[in-house]
This record gives structure tokens, sequence and C-alpha cells, in this order.
């Protein structure tokens, strides 16, 4: 079994939570977080903007004043089988993606075991 985690932006959290769902994924836990990726900033193009008075009208302009500032995202964490790790990252992945920075980012870990609180039943790799 793999955990996938993944942030991605929260204007995708309603399409990315109905992408899941249909295609086999109906469990999943989803949270607010707040980070920023890593961009960078080329100081030298920020320094010319800046001394002209204009900032650029889309996403990346509105980042480019604050270098720390922090980003409201969804994260969300779900559990599969091996063999459906690549199914469900391509759906997260078509689901969210845009072409644009910040679209996010994900990872996938191996999950050892798990256990079913309310049977106390263990499932997993090891098991």
């Amino acid at each position: 079994m793999k955990e996938i985690m993944s942030f991605i932006r929260i204007n995708k959290v309603n399409a990315t939570k109905a992408a899941l769902a249909d295609g086999g994924f109906p469990a999943f836990t989803c949270r607010k977080c707040l980070g920023r990726g890593k961009k960078s900033i080329d100081m030298e193009l920020l320094n010319t903007v800046l001394a002209a008075g204009e900032l650029p009208l889309n996403d990346v302009g509105s980042h480019l004043t604050e270098a720390t500032r922090l980003i409201a995202k969804r994260f969300f964490t779900l559990i599969v089988e091996n063999e459906d790790v690549e199914k469900a990252v391509d759906i997260i992945i078509e689901t969210n993606q845009t072409g644009n920075p910040g679209d996010g980012k994900i990872f996938v870990l191996p999950l050892e075991e798990s256990y079913s609180v309310r049977t106390g039943q263990a499932s997993g790799a090891s098991r």
C-alpha cells in the first residue's frame, strides 16, 4: 500500500474530490494548510519592474512583493494499493494542472501496515 500526499490550490478542491471519487478513490482526507514552494525570483527583473512602478497583473506578479508570504493551500492524503498509485496520481495531476507556478506537489510514500480502529484487524504489506 502507498500513501499519496498532495498540496493543491484551494479553488481545485471540489473538482479534485469529484475526480477522485469518480476514479474509484472515494476515501481521502483534505486539510487546510499554509505554505509555499521554492519559486526562483529574478531579482534584476523584480527591481526593474518595481522601479517602473508596475507589477504584472497575474498570479506570479502578486507574489513578487513578498518573498516569504505563506499561501493558503489544501492538503489531500489518500491510501491506495500499489497498483493504483499511477491512476490516482494521474487524476490529481489532470484535475489540478494549470501550467502556472503554484499548481501543487505530490508525494508518494510506502505504507507498511494499517489497522481498523473498530475491529483491531491489521492489514498491509507485512501482514
